[in-house]
């Protein structure tokens, strides 16, 4: 992987094991979502390859090339695109929470309003990410 503007940072010791701690969490609650539905897996192993990446860059190739969780960054990171199927798993999933969210655990109408803000803002991004074939 090339070298980002993050790995050239020089972070005091506390940051860096703050960071790593947060992407070691963030790795665990991903690996959880794998197993829990309501809870994504891919956006908290994200943020725990930003952490890695601002922490340790070897820990962040460890993540990558993981033969189970790697397969859900690679992609993303590299950007060589989401399947087809992936596109419709992930947004059919997010508009079903999203609204089983809105409708029954909030009355607030700021709130819905918001929660469908997010989901068209995803919707649109996830549309715009380059599709592979499978």
């Amino acid at each position: 992987m090339p070298k980002t503007k993050f790995q050239s940072l020089k972070l005091p010791g506390i940051y860096r094991y703050l960071y790593f701690s947060s992407g070691v969490l963030l790795v665990a609650i991903g690996v959880i979502g794998i197993f829990l539905p309501m809870l994504p897996t891919t956006i908290f192993l994200i943020l725990a390859s930003a952490c890695f990446i601002k922490s340790s860059p070897r820990a962040n190739e460890w993540l990558r090339n993981h033969k189970v969780l790697g397969m859900y960054i690679k992609n993303y990171q590299d950007k060589s695109g989401l399947t087809i199927k992936s596109k419709i798993f992930n947004i059919t999933f997010l508009w079903s929470m999203i609204s089983v969210s809105a409708i029954f655990f909030t009355e607030l109408l700021s709130i819905r309003f918001l929660l469908f803000a997010i989901a068209i803002g995803v919707t649109i991004h996830l549309l715009i990410i380059k599709t592979k074939k499978d």
